[in-house]
Order: C-alpha cells, then structure tokens, then sequence
C-alpha cells in the first residue's frame, strides 16, 4: 500500500523521500509551462512542486485548473529548480473536483493579489488563502502553547458555563437566552426554560475562582460574548478569552504570570512557525517604531526587554504633563478617575514608552468591577491591565476580593444584586484566601502575533454589530 503524507511533512523531510512513491491530495495554486503544478494541501505554506508525466492525455490536462482538487501518486526527485529541495514527478493522477476558469474568476481564490477587505466578502473561502491560511495556522499553535504553558505550570483546564445569569463585570450589555416569546406584553420568567433570565457568559472568571479555592490553579479557555455596539478594528460580539484563576496569588506574581504567558506564547510561534510568519513578514504593512521595522523584529522586540510597569496615578500625571508640554490634544479629558480611552493608552505605549509592553496597575475602585481587591487607601484596587503597541489593551485582571464584608459593600456600592451573587458570596465564608486572575483577549493577541490591522482577519467567522454572516 502507498503511504499517503501531507505536503508539510514531505517538505520538512525532503531527502529521506527521495527516490520513494507516495501518495499526496490537495489543490493546485498555479500552473507553469502545462507541465510544473504547485500543490497545497493547508499544512503548510509551502506548495509542493508536481512535475507531470508526458503520458497524460491533452484532453486530461484541460481538466487540471487552478482550484481542482486532485490525488497525485508519483516519485520523490531531487529539485533542480531553487525555490524547492524536492518534487513529485507523477505517475498516476485523480481529479476529485476541476474547477472550470470562469468560476474561479469570479472568486477570491483566483491568481492574482486582492485586499483584506475583498477576501472578507468571501469569509467561506479565505481558508484557501495564503495569508488566511497562515493566520490560522499560526493561531492554532498560539492556542496549543497556551495549552501547553499552562499544563507544565499544573494548571487545572476546567469548562465554565456560556449561559448564565450574571455578567460578571457589573455592567455592559448582554445576549440575551431565552425560549419565550419576546412579543408577549408581560413575560413571565418564571415560566422561562431556565425560570430566570439568563444570558450569554461575557467571562467565565467567576465559576474559575470557584473552582480555584479548590484546585489552586486552573484556566478556562473558550468563547464570551458582548453585546455593545462597538464595530472597530479591535472588537467582536463573539471573542475567546483566556482566564487563569490562582489561589494564594497576590498581584505581583499575577502580573508576572500575564507577561510570563505572553512571552512563552510568542517564543514558541517564533520556534514553530517561522514559514507563516516570514510570509506574512513579506506581505503586510511594516510595522511603525522610529522608521520602519518587520513583523518579525517587533516580535524579537518584545521579548528582549521586562515590560513597563506603571500606576494609574503616575499614567494621569503623564498625561497631564504630556498635554501642557507638547500641547497635545486628546479627546477626552484626563482626570484622576477616568476610565483611560484608547487615545490614551496608545500614546503612552507607542510614543511615550516608545513600543514597550505596558502594565498599568491600581487602578480606582471608581471604575472597576466589585470583585477587585480594595487598596488599604480605600481609593484603588489592586488591578492590572497590559497594553501591547498598536493593539492596545490585551490583557485585563487583579488580585480578588476575599474579605466576605468588603465584597458584601463592594456589591451594594455598585449596586448590584446580591441574591444573584449569592454563591460567589459563599466562596468567602468557607475558607477563602488571597487569589488573583486575569482575562486574555485571545483574538487581539493573534492580531498583535500576526501584524494584521483588523481584528476580523484572525478569528475564522467574525461576529460583529449587524453581521453574523457564514
């Protein structure tokens, strides 16, 4: 029986081949000559050069176009050519699927170079993309290094509800999960499926904490939803988070853990998928830092040193300074107690900080969530966000609240419901201890690893105010 392999594992092994018969299936990117097809089969970027036999009928070959699915049986050769080290002279060929040039035409998938906003109108068929191919590619080895860092630091990978009756945050818009008829004057909810309002989870942090004052360290790793009308470059309806919850962490070691996770994450793309990235590397804008600098050197960038660690107090007073100084103009006005805008955090990493990595700590109780742990001046939590350049904030979390009586006048103050918190209450009367956490934007970080300027190119079917197509 001839063994049948994908084109990245003969590539990758291309002399042990040589000389031996195999058997590969995928679909022809382009034609040279009526004699040279490059082949792909989505396991690499790198297309595997099928060399046809003289013995093919004309009548055949016509069927073999740009787009048609094939089988090729056929004998490992050394490549005379420069651009590959091997390829398959052919000896047997079957057509799954031709596609006929007229069609191909008229799609995304047709040899020449679209926009990303092109390729989005097609979203069933950008996966057949090069550049598409690669963002994928690459954030499924971002997803498995998270994976993997958290399993060698004895994380515990738990499932935390989607539906649920709270929203976490204390505020922001949700969807809602219902079974009723919404055209009806008065719903009864007690006759609902679940006898309560429910709604889609916008995080799964606190049903981890819980699981946390058990297991010690655990994660959750999977989809939140909002339902603000925020249709910019860096938002989704539909997004993944990653949310680890440790007992016995104050902030510090939370704050090393988050910029920990992201390094390791962007070591180990840089280790394992280096074809992706150099053609990305190629294809995309340059990346702006005093001149111009590749999606590679920005990534080498950030590892090389610790990221900035700053308090809010001292981001305001920048700011502050910033704007008398160089008379610059931001929209929204800054004072001590704001909720920092975009407008701000991207000046303060990409100018003031010059491209470093930023981690903006103790922030005011004022506009934090009630779970947050209260700083001993009654004025500040202890929180952290992390801001990345050009993204903006990728990571968001803080050391909880685990004194019972503080929590309890934390929920009245932001007058929220206790009796729906009832048994997240519970957790501090049976035995409780410090623990922290933290929510990682999974979407903005492949965004950040693969250079692309809209958060709609990297997540496979983007969900976002007034589109939910595919």
């Amino acid at each position: 029986m001839i063994q049948k392999y994908s084109i990245k594992e003969l590539l990758k092994k291309g002399i042990f081949f040589l000389n031996q018969k195999v058997l590969v299936e995928g679909w022809i990117r382009s034609m040279r000559y009526s004699i040279f097809l490059s082949l792909n089969d989505g396991s690499t970027i790198n297309h595997l050069q099928i060399v046809l036999s003289k013995y093919f009928k004309k009548e055949f070959l016509k069927k073999i176009t740009i787009g048609t699915s094939i089988r090729v049986i056929g004998i490992i050769k050394k490549s005379i050519g420069k651009k590959q080290c091997i390829e398959l002279h052919s000896t047997d060929i079957k057509i799954y699927q031709s596609v006929p040039t007229q069609i191909m035409q008229k799609s995304i998938l047709q040899p020449k170079k679209h926009s990303i906003e092109k390729i989005r109108e097609q979203s069933h068929l950008r996966f057949q993309t090069n550049i598409f191919g690669c963002i994928m590619r690459i954030r499924n080895n971002m997803s498995f290094s998270i994976h993997k860092y958290f399993y060698e630091k004895n994380f515990f990978y738990i499932n935390t509800p989607i539906i649920t009756t709270s929203d976490c945050e204390g505020a922001g818009k949700m969807f809602q999960v219902t079974s009723m008829d919404l055209n009806q004057n008065d719903i009864d909810y007690t006759k609902d499926f679940f006898k309560c309002k429910t709604y889609l989870s916008v995080s799964g942090q606190l049903e981890a904490e819980v699981a946390a004052l058990g297991l010690g360290k655990v994660y959750t790793f999977g989809p939140v939803f909002r339902a603000e009308n925020s249709n910019t470059s860096r938002h989704l309806s539909e997004f993944w988070m990653v949310e680890p919850e440790m007992a016995f962490f104050h902030l510090e070691e939370n704050i090393h853990l988050a910029e920990d996770l992201i390094k390791f994450t962007i070591q180990y793309i840089l280790d394992h998928c280096m074809d992706d990235l150099s053609f990305l590397n190629e294809n995309i804008k340059k990346w702006n830092m005093e001149g111009e600098i590749s999606l590679l050197e920005k990534l080498k960038y950030i590892l090389k040193y610790p990221f900035k660690k700053i308090s809010y107090t001292e981001v305001i007073n920048i700011l502050n300074q910033e704007k008398e100084k160089k008379n610059i103009t931001f929209t929204h006005t800054i004072f001590w107690g704001m909720d920092l805008q975009s407008e701000h955090e991207q000046y303060l990493v990409n100018i003031y900080f010059k491209k470093r990595p930023l981690i903006i700590y103790n922030y005011p109780f004022c506009i934090k969530s009630f779970y947050m742990r209260v700083n001993d001046d009654g004025k500040t939590v202890k929180s952290m966000d992390i801001l990345l350049p050009g993204i903006g904030e990728i990571i968001g979390g803080s050391q909880r609240e685990e004194r019972y009586e503080v929590l309890l006048t934390n929920i009245k103050n932001k007058s929220l419901d206790k009796k729906l918190l009832w048994w997240y209450l519970d957790t501090r009367r049976f035995g409780s201890v410090p623990h922290s956490g933290f929510g990682l934007g999974f979407d903005r970080f492949v965004q950040f690893m693969t250079g692309m300027k809209n958060i709609r190119d990297v997540i496979p079917f983007p969900r976002t105010p007034k589109n939910a197509s595919f």
